[in-house]
C-alpha cells in the first residue's frame, strides 16, 4: 500500500514572491487600467520593467507567468505580448521535437 504524498505548504511554492522588488509597489504599476493606451501605457510598462531589471526573483517570476499562462500585466520583466510570443515559440519547438 502506498501513501500519497500531500502537497507541500504554499510557502514552498510562493515564497519567492515575498522577495520581489515589486513588493510594496502599487499593482497599477504592473497591470494596466481599463482603457489605458498609447504613451501612458508605454510609460507605465517601462517603469514596471525597470523595477524588474534588478529583481532577485526575476527568473522565478518570469517562469511562473509562463508556466501558468498569466494573461495580464508585467511579470518577470515581460509584457503580455512578449510572454505570448515566448509561449508560441515554445509550442512551435515542442511540435518540431514531437
Amino acid at each position: 500500500m502506498s501513501i500519497p504524498q500531500l502537497p507541500g505548504p504554499n510557502a514552498d511554492i510562493w515564497d519567492w514572491q515575498r522577495l520581489g522588488t515589486c513588493r510594496g509597489e502599487a499593482s497599477s504599476v504592473f497591470f494596466h487600467p481599463d482603457g489605458e493606451r498609447g504613451h501612458a501605457r508605454v510609460r507605465r510598462e517601462r517603469r514596471a520593467k525597470e523595477l524588474c531589471q534588478d529583481c532577485p526573483v526575476l527568473v522565478q517570476c518570469r517562469e511562473h507567468a509562463l508556466r501558468v499562462g498569466e494573461p495580464y500585466g508585467i511579470w518577470g520583466g515581460l509584457g503580455e505580448s512578449e510572454r505570448a510570443m515566448i509561449l508560441k515559440n515554445r509550442g512551435r519547438r515542442g511540435n518540431l521535437a514531437g
